[in-house]
C-alpha cells in the first residue's frame, strides 16, 4: 500500500461517520404517537424552523453522499492503476 491509498482510506472514513450524523440528526418522516402528542406544542415557526433544518441537512446528505462516492471510485482507480 502506498501513502494515497492511506490518505484516501482516512478521508473515506471521515466521510462515511459525516454521512452517518448527518442521517442520524435528521427528523423521521414519522413521528407515531408520541408526535401526535407533542404536535398540539410545537407552534408553526417552530415547525417552519424543523423544515428548513430538515431541508438543510437532507441537501448536505445528498451532496457528502456524492463526495464519497466519487472518493470510492476514486480510490478503486488508484488501486488498480497504480499497484
Amino acid at each position: 500500500m502506498n501513502i494515497a491509498d492511506y490518505i484516501l482510506g482516512v478521508i473515506i472514513a471521515i466521510f462515511a461517520l459525516i454521512i452517518i450524523a448527518v442521517i442520524l440528526l435528521q427528523e423521521g418522516r414519522h413521528k407515531g404517537l408520541s408526535g401526535t402528542i407533542a404536535g398540539g406544542a410545537d407552534t408553526f415557526l417552530a415547525k417552519g424552523k424543523a423544515r428548513a433544518v430538515d431541508a438543510v441537512l437532507a441537501k448536505w446528505t445528498k451532496y457528502i453522499a456524492i463526495i464519497f462516492f466519487v472518493l470510492m471510485i476514486a480510490t478503486n482507480i488508484v488501486a488498480i492503476y497504480f499497484h
